[in-house]
């Protein structure tokens, strides 16, 4: 049986809904799995799970079930179903379907649900709590960027918004948010030395360890200035398939700034009080971690 893929209105903020039940699978681990024709829903990615799931609640007939996960997953051509990290194929296969698997507990609903309509609430506190760590998290990626500008001796030929070197992308191992903040793991190797990036200390510049602190703070004031501005943000969406390729806009007093995005994020920078990241350097100097902390209003 061929599925419709996944409508989903989270990207503009939305927090409910009502769509159809169109199909009802049981997951590997014996919960339950429920596809709906459109869902307000974020499910985690199974390519780049930074931003984790939202929870809530599926109201069928007036029965509530809570939303325990939320995962993408995918129908293929031949009826083969998967979810999450066992999905064999990249993001947006055009030969497949690609869902929102709304998790409930095990046995919590049946085939019998298919066609009736559901009703979706998520967790408001909880997006909003994983919206405010996103957009910190790209905030930071360009303040950050910024910053280090100055420790490259050549262009790497990759620059982000604001035209600094794309240290962010360049160095980037993991991020992941969590509803207090988010965390970004840089990995600083041969291959980034390679492209240009100085670690060690020079006649213009002290060692990344010893410049650390006066690199916080410098993002840091930085970041306090976009927060002031109350600067706008959206989630530009080309469709309103979950597969859309969607980007993250904001307009910073820098000027305009967008990354490719597929999480849910604030409406505007006035939403948060403060937003600060706390820098640490290991000990052998190869990984830089940045964790980013929003306070909201």
């Amino acid at each position: 049986m061929s599925l419709p893929t996944t409508h989903v209105s989270f990207p503009a903020g939305a927090v409910t809904g009502e769509s159809p039940i169109i199909a009802v699978r049981a997951l590997p681990d014996g919960r339950t799995a429920v596809v709906t024709g459109a869902t307000p829903f974020h499910p985690v990615d199974h390519t780049w799970p930074d931003q984790p799931a939202d929870f809530g609640t599926l109201t069928v007939d007036g029965a509530v079930h809570p939303v325990v996960d939320c995962l993408t997953g995918a129908l293929g051509p031949d009826g083969t179903f998967a979810a999450g990290v066992d999905i064999p194929v990249r993001r947006g296969d055009e030969e497949w379907s690609w869902l929102v698997l709304h998790v409930l507990p095990a046995g919590a609903l049946g085939e019998e649900a298919v066609g009736r309509t559901a009703a979706l609430a998520v967790d408001p506190e909880r997006r909003a709590r994983l919206s405010a760590a996103h957009t910190g998290c790209h905030l930071l990626a360009l303040a950050l960027n910024a910053a280090l500008a100055p420790r490259w001796r050549k262009d790497p030929g990759r620059s982000d918004a604001f035209g600094s070197p794309d240290f962010d992308s360049l160095a980037m191992d993991s991020s992941v948010m969590d509803t207090e903040a988010s965390t970004d793991t840089y990995r600083i190797g041969k291959s980034l030395k390679k492209k240009g990036f100085t670690v060690d200390a020079t006649e213009e510049l002290p060692s990344l360890a010893d410049a650390l602190p006066a690199l916080a703070a410098e993002v840091n004031d930085r970041l306090a200035g976009w927060v002031a501005a109350d600067a706008a943000v959206r989630i530009d969406v080309p469709g309103p398939e979950l597969t859309a390729r969607r980007r993250w806009h904001a307009d910073l007093p820098d000027g305009p700034a967008e990354l490719a995005c597929g999480g849910s994020h604030l409406h505007h920078l006035g939403e948060l009080v403060e937003l600060r990241t706390e820098l640490t350097l290991s000990a052998d100097g190869s990984e830089l971690v940045a964790r980013t902390t929003p306070k909201r209003a």
